[in-house]
């Protein structure tokens, strides 16, 4: 994998209903969009706040996502 494939990493998240979001890690911070968005709902500087940012747009109630990097 060169550089520029870990630079640009993409992580989709999977709730109880298939694919929730996307996170994809670029030179600004972790970029969050939801499925079925057409914008993204922001950019966050850590994995982590990324993560918390996504499964708070998700239906209230839901289980955290599964993560998995592609």
């Amino acid at each position: 994998m060169s550089a520029t494939d870990t630079h640009h990493a993409l992580w989709v998240a999977y709730g109880q209903a298939g694919v929730t979001g996307t996170i994809r890690r670029s030179e600004n911070g972790y970029l969050v969009t939801m499925a079925r968005a057409d914008e993204s709902a922001g950019v966050y500087p850590t994995m982590e706040i990324a993560k918390n940012a996504l499964y708070s747009r998700m239906t209230p109630g839901s289980d955290w996502p599964q993560f998995r990097q592609h």
